[in-house]
C-alpha cells in the first residue's frame, strides 16, 4: 500500500510520542518561559525532531510552534505547519495521562491533516479534509445532544450561570478536551480567552471531521495561519447546542476581549 502524507505525518506524530513517553516520569530539565508557562527539555527535544522530519516532507512549508521563535516569513507560504510538541506540558510535568503530541498542517489558511498523538493515554487521533476523523480505527462522530442544559464539559469547575451542565474529566491538553467533543465523550468545549493556534490547530479539524460545530468564542469562524497566530478563544460543541451556547456566553465573551 502506498503511504500517504497524512500517514507520513500520522508516523512521525506517534513517533514523536514515543520519544515523549520514553521520558515521562523521569528527571528531566524545567522551567518557566513566563510565569505560569511552564516548559521542559523535553518540549525542545521533540520540537527539533519534528521540524526536521516534517520539513523534510514539504520543505516548502512555514513553521509555526510553541517552542519555535515566530518567523513572519510563515504568512507568506501557502501551507504551515502548526505544531505543539507536548500540549498539556503541566500535565506531563506531574505524571499524568493528559498531553498529546499535536501536529496539524495548513493549507491556505485552513487545516487539511490533524494528528494528536497521547500515548500516556494509549490514544492516537487523525483526521484529514473531507476524510474523517479517527481515534485508532476507529471513526468518530460527535454526539447528538441539542440541548445546554445537561451538556458534559471536561472542566474543573463550572460557572453559576452554567451549572446546570455537567462536568466531566478534563485533560489539561485543551486538543484532548476538543477531541473528547469529537469522540462523542463531551458536549462543549469553551474558553474566553485569547489562545494560540498551535493549541488548537489539529483538534479543530478532528472535530470538525466528527461534525461538530467549532468557532471562536464569539461564533465566528477560525483561520489559521494569522499574524498574530491566535484567535479570541474556542468554542467546540455538537452541532445542536452551538447557537445556545454562543448566546450564553457572548456577554462574558464581551467583557474578556476588552480587557
Amino acid at each position: 500500500m502506498t503511504e500517504t502524507l497524512a500517514d507520513a505525518i500520522s508516523e512521525i506524530t506517534a513517533d514523536a510520542g514515543r520519544v515523549a513517553m520514553a521520558r515521562f516520569g523521569t528527571d528531566f530539565r524545567r522551567w518557566e518561559k513566563t510565569p505560569g508557562h511552564p516548559v521542559c527539555e523535553v518540549d525542545l527535544e521533540l520540537d527539533a525532531l519534528l521540524r526536521e522530519r516534517l520539513g523534510a516532507l514539504i520543505p516548502e512549508a512555514g513553521w509555526l510552534s510553541e517552542e519555535t521563535l515566530d518567523n513572519p516569513q510563515r504568512l507568506a507560504a501557502t501551507k504551515l505547519w502548526v505544531v505543539d510538541p507536548i500540549d498539556g506540558t503541566r500535565d506531563y510535568l506531574r505524571n499524568r495521562p493528559g498531553w498529546a503530541v499535536s501536529v496539524a498542517l495548513i493549507d491556505q489558511g485552513r487545516p487539511v491533516v490533524g494528528v494528536l498523538d497521547a500515548p500516556a493515554r494509549g490514544e492516537h487521533w487523525r483526521a484529514e479534509a473531507g476524510k474523517g476523523a479517527y481515534r485508532g480505527g476507529e471513526r468518530i462522530r460527535v454526539a447528538s445532544r441539542d440541548t445546554l442544559a445537561g451538556a458534559r464539559v471536561p472542566a474543573d469547575a463550572l460557572a453559576r450561570t452554567d451549572r446546570d451542565m455537567t462536568l466531566v474529566a478534563k485533560p489539561n491538553s485543551i486538543a484532548l478536551r476538543i477531541a473528547m467533543v469529537a469522540a462523542g465523550e463531551a458536549d462543549l468545549v469553551a474558553t474566553l480567552r485569547w489562545g494560540h493556534e498551535w493549541d488548537i490547530a489539529a483538534a479543530v479539524l478532528l472535530a470538525h471531521e466528527a461534525g461538530a460545530a467549532v468557532s471562536d468564542a464569539l461564533g465566528q469562524p477560525l483561520a489559521f495561519n494569522t499574524p498574530e497566530g491566535q484567535a479570541f478563544g474556542i468554542l467546540a460543541t455538537t452541532p445542536g447546542i452551538h447557537a445556545e451556547a454562543v448566546d450564553r456566553l457572548a456577554e462574558r465573551a464581551k467583557v474578556a476581549i476588552a480587557r
